[in-house]
């Protein structure tokens, strides 16, 4: 994204060429991250659909290390399993292989999810 379209406020944004390439649900992530003062140059394009927008979107809103998945490799699904992954403080970069199905990412991350909350046994 053209760091001139950042800077715009969203009423001049939405009377931009750049913005009208965008379709309808996808200007709608563009907007609500706007609003919230997101760095949207992260997201805003035009190859991401709404749902991988608003995975990153969300990862941002978390102040989430979002450069990690926010790329064409992954889906929406295999980016909620790495946004999640980073919600938990896990190392995701174990699971956060675009060849993993979301499935197996999610199959992946519960496991260190169970293994980083496993209670500490003193009397072994």
């Amino acid at each position: 994204m053209n760091k001139i379209y950042n800077n715009l406020n969203i009423e001049n944004l939405t009377k931009t060429d750049w913005f009208n390439q965008f379709n309808k649900e996808q200007k709608i992530e563009i907007l609500i991250g706007k609003e919230a003062n997101l760095d949207v140059s992260l997201y805003a394009k035009k190859e991401f659909n709404r749902n991988q927008m608003f995975q990153i979107r969300k990862g941002l809103e978390d102040n989430l290390n979002v450069s990690i998945y926010a790329n064409l490799d992954y889906d929406e699904y295999q980016m909620a399993e790495i946004r999640e992954g980073l919600e938990d403080d896990l190392d995701v970069s174990i699971y956060a292989n675009s060849e993993f199905s979301s499935w197996k990412m999610k199959e992946i991350r519960e496991e260190l999810f169970k293994e980083k909350n496993k209670p500490i046994d003193f009397f072994v």
